[in-house]
């Protein structure tokens, strides 16, 4: 990585002066000379005619409907700061979901500012980074200049693209501090803006804004229909590349895998969603394995729960259990196809009306049933799922919302989510598993190790559902025979 040449560049490290260099009072250790020449000489790359981003009209009406439900406030949502890695390296900038939602920009700094024009009704503006300045050398000399990190677009262009004036974010944290009348924002993402609005924000306010974000995103238009079906898709070639690479994986580890599927999700989009959980053998019990350093064997099972994000910044969030050499065992595939029988369960108790709840009720009665029937629980099926006995190996919740983050809605209340309704528009994983861990001494040794988790994303629609993954096969029986196809 190239260093910035910036004026603390110690003077030994600076190339020798073969001629005497007059004294630059703006940028020490940079000659008029070379300040003068790195001034002029550029040519104008102003881009004209830009035609609006492809969800232009829906942020629109998104900003509409929150204008609507906070009349008479001034309402401010930051996209975030670049956070640092490690000393002067910073993480990849990924704008705040709720910015991201109501503007389509992902540009850091940037913050929505929606302006009360009386009782009802708000002026809307974005306030972003303009160009850099060639005049004071900010492009070169920063390290957030455009020659180290490339172009931004100019205020003028955002506009074109975002459908929103565009202003200068710089000035935007004195004006705010001088603004009066009620104020909310959504926190956590702007320190700079934060401070500004120290006095003039509560805390119950701001959630207040938060949640109503939330909320407003569970039922999905069509352009975010259209983006996660577009991210799934892209998904279901990462599962297909991965199963092309395991006998290079078995000679690795889980990291080429992890770099496999990596690889789909930076060519087709933004990146992945989440951390890529590459779980092989007793791994797969580990819910949240991202470590993927661990051997991939032959005879083992591989719990791959992995999503693309699009470039507007919506992912899917996939899982399949898929042995390692293509053929399940028989104590693989009695716990495989438990978990297949429970998810059918689940995807079918999704529909507009339905209780959020009722699909993992659902899927949860079939696993207490497999459970008994083996004989790992006491019956009767309703005491153990009165007592929640089943949830030794069954752990988590059998899904969540899906769009703009991995798990969509979180602030939501829980009347709106949790105990909420289905409605059109919706879109939910349902993602049963059994995990059996390699040291629980309640069960066979034969069932120890084995994890089984089976995902999909599920679109409620007007007569029931859609299942966005169906591209990827779900039964035992297809899943080797999709394999045997893959491995040629």
């Amino acid at each position: 990585m190239a260093d910035e040449l910036t004026p603390e560049t110690p003077e030994e490290e600076q190339p020798k002066k073969k001629h005497k260099q007059r004294k630059n009072g703006l940028y020490p250790g940079v000659s008029d000379e070379l300040a003068e020449s790195m001034r002029t000489g550029w040519a104008d790359t102003e881009l004209h005619g830009l035609e609006p981003i492809p969800q232009a009209a829906h942020t629109a009406a998104r900003r509409a409907a929150l204008s609507a439900r906070f009349p008479g406030e001034r309402l401010v949502v930051p996209a975030g700061r670049l956070k640092t890695r490690s000393n002067d390296t910073e993480y990849p900038f990924r704008a705040s979901t709720e910015y991201a939602y109501l503007t389509g920009d992902q540009t850091e700094n940037g913050v929505l500012v929606l302006e009360p024009t009386g009782e009802t009704g708000h002026s809307a503006a974005v306030y972003l980074l303009p160009r850099s300045n060639r005049e004071n050398g900010e492009f070169w000399l920063s390290g957030q200049g455009e020659l180290w990190v490339g172009r931004r677009h100019s205020l003028t262009e955002a506009e074109q693209l975002l459908g929103i004036p565009a202003r200068d974010v710089r000035e935007l944290a004195e004006a705010l501090t001088e603004a009066e009348g009620p104020v909310r924002n959504v926190r956590g993402h702007d320190s700079v803006i934060e401070s500004a609005l120290t006095d003039k924000v509560t805390k119950e306010r701001d959630e207040e804004l938060r949640v109503y974000l939330s909320e407003a995103r569970a039922v999905k238009d069509d352009f975010e229909i259209g983006e996660l079906q577009k991210a799934v898709d892209s998904t279901v070639r990462g599962f297909e590349d991965v199963v092309k690479v395991l006998d290079k994986a078995e000679a690795t580890s889980e990291r080429y895998i992890e770099g496999t599927f990596f690889l789909r999700a930076r060519v087709e989009g933004n990146d992945v969603g989440y951390g890529s959980i590459c779980a092989a053998g007793p791994h797969a019990c580990t819910l949240h394995w991202v470590r993927n350093d661990g051997d991939v064997r032959s005879g083992d099972l591989l719990l791959l729960d992995a999503g693309v994000e699009t470039h507007s910044l919506y992912t899917a969030d996939v899982t399949r259990t898929l042995p390692v050499n293509g053929a399940f065992t028989d104590i693989q595939r009695q716990i495989y196809d438990a978990v297949y029988a429970s998810q059918e369960a689940g995807i079918a108790a999704v529909k507009p009306g339905a209780k959020f709840r009722d699909f993992h009720d659902a899927s949860q009665h079939v696993l207490a049933e497999k459970l008994v029937e083996w004989g790992l629980l006491e019956g009767p099926v309703e005491r153990v799922l009165e007592l929640g006995l089943q949830r030794r190996w069954t752990l988590h919740g059998t899904g969540h919302m899906l769009g703009m983050d991995v798990h969509d809605c979180a602030a939501a209340r829980t009347e709106a989510y949790v105990d909420g309704t289905l409605e059109p528009g919706m879109c939910l994983t349902v993602e049963p598993g059994l995990y059996f861990q390699a040291d629980d001494l309640t069960v066979p040794e034969e069932y120890r190790g084995i994890g089984v988790r089976i995902e999909d994303d599920i679109l409620v629609t007007e007569d029931g559902n859609r299942n966005l993954s169906a591209g990827l096969p779900r039964t035992s029986v297809d899943v080797e025979a999709w394999m045997a196809r893959l491995k040629g």
